[in-house]
């Protein structure tokens, strides 16, 4: 379990990118946290893996502190960044200098995820492209066997097959005992593979609800006459009507878009508590 209580974090007094931030992530799920770039999603992540520190509040994974960065708690959490850098080695001389801080690193796993996301690695990992480094990096940490996966825009960089590659794989590997907390601005990459939405803007808490619970509170769906007493969260005109996000008045089911579901939110923060906050 990841508790945040009260986050509040900047890098000068003058710009707070969180500002009393309070947060429950709990193990078995996976976290999709939806944001627009420069919304703090990667210093979020980053505070939860131990790299930056908040300025006011806390941050406890399993009841350990990161900022202690004390061994038991880099043996629970593995993180991936944006940006992934792999050194002039071959597979087995980076299984040699990194494996052994995890004790519950599996390398037949690894080459197991490897075939799975087509990576082959004939020499040295710095000769492969940045695609296939990340998806290195990303089998890596899979076989690791953390309790915690940290994945900050894991899809950047991945082609079309990768990331539905990515997705399989990711679903594959998910038990009742870990959290995978992924960042991303690019909303269509994780339809169908989390179970959690988490809406960050302007350094503000917007939504944190389980798919289920954003399928009871809203309706998904294109008309030709937009319907009258409903609140509608968002409206985009397209080639079949006018696509809609409206609170769910019947029970019905529909297919969520989070890319819709995104804007909506961010554009009608007072709205989306209201529907939220119905019974």
């Amino acid at each position: 379990m990841i508790d945040i209580s009260n986050l509040s974090f900047g890098y000068s007094n003058k710009h707070l990118l969180y500002k009393n931030l309070s947060l429950s992530i709990q193990n078995g799920n996976i976290y999709g946290l939806l944001g627009k770039n420069g919304a703090g999603k990667s210093t979020l992540l980053k505070n939860i893996a131990g790299i930056l520190f908040p300025t006011d509040g806390n941050v406890t994974v399993d009841e350990m502190n990161p900022k202690r960065r004390n061994p038991s708690f880099l043996r629970t959490v593995y993180y991936i960044p944006e940006e992934v850098y792999v050194p002039a080695l071959t597979i087995k001389q980076y299984l040699s200098l990194f494996a052994v801080f995890y004790p519950n690193f599996n390398v037949e796993q690894l080459h197991k995820y490897l075939k799975e996301l087509e990576v082959e690695v004939p020499g040295k990992l710095n000769a492969l492209s940045f695609g296939q480094q990340k998806k290195f990096i990303i089998a890596f940490g899979l076989a690791c066997n953390t309790k915690v996966i940290l994945m900050d825009e894991p899809t950047n960089g991945l082609d079309i097959p990768s990331k539905s590659q990515f997705r399989k794989l990711i679903a594959s590997v998910m038990t009742e005992e870990r959290i995978i907390f992924i960042s991303t601005h690019q909303t269509r990459d994780l339809e169908n593979l989390i179970d959690q939405v988490i809406i960050v803007d302007n350094g503000q808490l917007l939504l944190h609800a389980s798919i289920e619970e954003i399928s009871q509170k809203l309706y998904f769906e294109t008309v030709s006459v937009i319907p009258a007493n409903n609140k509608i969260l968002y409206r985009e005109n397209d080639l079949k009507g006018t696509s809609i996000v409206r609170e769910n008045l019947t029970g019905e089911d529909s297919r969520i878009n989070l890319e819709y579901l995104f804007n909506g939110v961010t554009a009608e923060p007072q709205l989306t508590k209201e529907i939220f906050q119905n019974n």
